[in-house]
């Protein structure tokens, strides 16, 4: 009789535990179906817009390049030129240069087109790996669409403003290059992880902090780095002979459509900053208004700069 007891007593101990666990094993479930958590993939189609921006800046390279120096400076075993060598200007304006003339004469699609071009292996491969590094962060923060919106603003508002300062000074330019949209996305980068709702979705704010920390160092190292050619004609021929530098074969690099996408993505930014933990749609419709009311107001400065011009 006592074992008979017993014996009951442990199977409805046993059916307690097993209706204990599958009831935590529904909640469980309903709260993940509730609040699905997106895996962290490194796979190439987590993040096609940073890649695609990537593969049409390489692509219009390479269809560039047998128009350039750098095919025979290849055959030639010349290294060195082959990442340094430039194309000429007839080849970077007929490919979508920004020319200043040609902009007001009213080719202002350069504005954009000029984001994809670029003049030298260096600069391409340089301007590749910075957009590759940060679009990964600024992809998961703004989304495929929103990462090249971005993109294409910030390089055209830096574009922009170093058309307005080559009227200034009476100068015609010819800028190239990605670097004023990378410039873009860091200035977003540095407000949206300033956010510290970023924490509920699993990050650390340390880490948050730190990545911010990389991204402002970039900012300033590659500023800098801009800066560095403008700053030859400071030095004697003969000091910059003890350098090894021979200002012919330096690169203008012009900081003005550098200072134009890094404020222009701040500007971008902002709006977006309260609406970044408010829920996906709320954060999406935000984006769609700020993107869409900044090309109307890049239109309307356009119009302002040719009236002037």
């Amino acid at each position: 009789m006592s074992h008979t007891s017993h014996s009951d007593g442990k199977l409805q101990l046993e059916k307690a535990v097993f209706e204990h666990e599958a009831a935590a094993m529904a909640e469980e479930q309903a709260v993940a179906q509730a609040h699905p958590v997106k895996e962290n993939s490194d796979s190439w189609w987590s993040y096609p817009a940073t890649y695609g921006l990537v593969l049409v800046n390489v692509l219009v390279f390479a269809v560039m390049f047998r128009f350039g120096p750098m095919a025979d400076a290849l055959r030639q075993h010349a290294w060195g030129e082959v990442l340094t060598a430039q194309f000429d200007g007839d080849t970077l304006v007929r490919f979508g240069g920004c020319d200043s003339i040609r902009v007001l004469q009213g080719e202002w699609w350069r504005l954009l087109t000029a984001c994809f071009v670029h003049g030298t292996v260096l600069h391409v491969v340089l301007n590749m790996w910075c957009l590759w590094n940060l679009g990964l962060f600024g992809e998961r923060l703004l989304g495929r669409y929103g990462l090249v919106a971005v993109y294409m603003l910030t390089g055209v508002a830096g574009n922009l403003l170093s058309l307005a300062c080559s009227l200034f000074i009476r100068t015609n330019l010819l800028v190239v290059g990605a670097s004023g949209a990378i410039f873009g996305i860091t200035g977003v980068l540095i407000v949206l992880l300033s956010n510290r709702g970023l924490v509920r979705n699993g990050l650390q704010w340390k880490d948050i902090r730190g990545l911010r920390s990389q991204v402002v160092l970039f900012a300033v190292a590659n500023l800098v780095l801009g800066a560095a050619p403008n700053m030859i004609p400071m030095f004697s021929d003969s000091t910059l002979r003890v350098l090894h530098v021979n200002p012919a074969v330096v690169p203008h690099i012009d900081n003005t459509a550098h200072l134009g996408g890094f404020f222009s993505g701040l500007l971008l930014a902002w709006p977006l900053f309260s609406r970044m933990t408010v829920g996906k749609a709320q954060y999406r419709t935000r984006q769609r208004v700020v993107f869409t009311c900044a090309a109307l107001l890049l239109a309307m400065v356009s119009y302002a700069v040719a009236r002037f011009a």
